[in-house]
């Protein structure tokens, strides 16, 4: 794309995010704990993205938008421009030149990816938020691994709850002449915790693909859970047990998670409703398989992966509150940064499609 071409695109769109809704003054939000979608601010917010992100997003340099907040607290756009794009200053120039009058937020980062601690094997029944993956992750020279999440229920059976990315993305025979199927061992820990050695982990699951990717707007993906080899009250490292309701995402919104490599670890939601653009391998350490683009995701801050980190993938993040925490999303991808998660309610509603009527496993 040459630089008039992508100069006239951002002109374009944030022409119509000016002109064409008749925006003249920022929309300040009064000061509260969190606003949601269904906030009026946040609703005029994402009207305006709905207008301008297919044009962005013809950017190779724009990652993704989100409906977050600016630093005076004002519902924004927010726009995740690539920071190491060759176009990143000029995009990042024009953006802050437009005299649209909806408050728009730019944020450098580097692109999304699906990040494959609590790495110890622990004596069954395990608690989750843990390190665990398919017991053949292990291709081109590499194992990898992610976390297993969380516990959900379908008629009357116990899954556990991780990504696709983690269980069943092997789709090429090539590094390791496998891919995965119905049935595979889900280990615990994963591959990456115990050289490589499936010898050295205990079998907690056994796969049952639901293929959510690409075709689905979720990156899900469930094990069937060997009797006596996970608890059955779907406790999570140092969370505890949770709460079998879910809550929606809000901005501001204090949240935590427990995965495999940053532990327990809290932030807060910085960024709803989002469109993001994230890459796929087709193995461990594979090549390129695909880039799906979400929309309608959450989008937590990351700064310097201290909240979610490669390996992290699979987490349940819940709100956070010290009893009984709620489900709020299923995290699958991030930078250094910003982390995205799947809304809980899309993740079980899929699920539901595939196992029968899916409910987190809790209190």
């Amino acid at each position: 794309m040459t630089r008039q071409h992508f100069l006239r695109t951002i002109t374009r769109a944030l022409f119509g995010l000016a002109i064409g809704f008749g925006i003249q003054t920022a929309v300040e939000a009064a000061p509260q704990t969190f606003l949601a979608l269904d906030h009026p601010e946040a609703q005029a917010v994402m009207a305006v993205q709905r207008k301008v992100t297919p044009e962005l997003m013809q950017l190779p340099a724009i990652l993704g938008t989100a409906v977050g907040l600016d630093d005076a607290g004002r519902a924004a756009l927010v726009i995740y421009v690539d920071n190491e794009s060759p176009a990143m200053a000029e995009v990042v120039k024009a953006l802050h030149s437009e005299p649209g009058h909806v408050p728009v937020k730019v944020e450098l980062t580097e692109k999304f990816v699906a990040f494959a601690s609590h790495t110890a094997k622990q004596a069954p029944p395990i608690q989750l938020g843990t390190s665990g993956g398919w017991s053949h992750d292990l291709a081109n020279g590499y194992c990898c691994g992610g976390t297993l999440g969380s516990l959900v229920q379908a008629n009357g059976v116990q899954y556990i709850m991780s990504n696709y990315h983690v269980f069943e993305s092997d789709i090429v025979s090539g590094g390791n002449g496998i891919v995965a199927q119905n049935g595979d061992p889900i280990i615990q820990p994963g591959l990456i915790d115990v050289n490589c050695n499936s010898a050295g982990a205990q079998v907690v699951g056994a796969l049952h693909k639901v293929n959510s990717l690409p075709s689905s707007n979720v990156d899900v993906s469930v094990a069937q859970v060997v009797s006596g080899m996970v608890s059955p009250t779907g406790a999570i490292l140092e969370i505890g047990t949770i709460s079998k309701n879910i809550v929606n995402a809000a901005l501001n919104m204090r949240v935590k998670k427990s995965g495999r490599t940053t532990g327990l670890s809290s932030s807060t939601i910085s960024g709803l409703n989002a469109t993001i653009r994230v890459s796929y391998e087709n193995e461990c350490a594979g090549g390129t398989a695909f880039t799906k683009t979400y929309t309608g995701q959450i989008v937590v801050a990351n700064r310097g992966s201290r909240f979610l980190n490669s390996g992290d993938s699979g987490s349940l993040m819940v709100e956070n509150v010290s009893t009984n925490p709620r489900a709020v999303g299923l995290l699958y991808a991030g930078s250094s940064s910003s982390a995205i998660a799947n809304p809980i309610g899309e993740v079980l509603t899929f699920l539901s499609t595939k196992l029968g009527t899916t409910t987190m496993v809790g209190n």
